[in-house]
């Protein structure tokens, strides 16, 4: 990462051996299962993409990104949604 928080691709490192090969995929599985889990508790567990997020549209996206993460996290948690 450099100073100011954005993620520096590194092009020329490749990956050397299996293992290498086979933690990359555990990483990817593992962010794509708590991704899911996320969309879930948005739109099957609940309507909250549509009821809060699509519809207080023009309050949320004048708010900070923490902000905005902050309270659908709160949310979520006020309707006692397992994740």
């Amino acid at each position: 990462m450099n100073d100011g928080g954005e993620l520096t691709m590194l092009n020329d490192i490749k990956i050397k051996n299996t293992d290498e090969l086979e933690f990359a995929v555990f990483c990817i599985e593992n962010i794509a299962m708590r991704l899911k889990k996320w969309y879930r508790a948005l739109t099957e567990k609940s309507d909250i993409l549509n009821s809060y997020v699509i519809s207080e549209y023009e309050m949320l996206h004048t708010q900070s990104k923490e902000y905005i993460v902050d309270d659908i996290i709160n949310l979520i948690e006020e309707m006692g949604i397992q994740l």
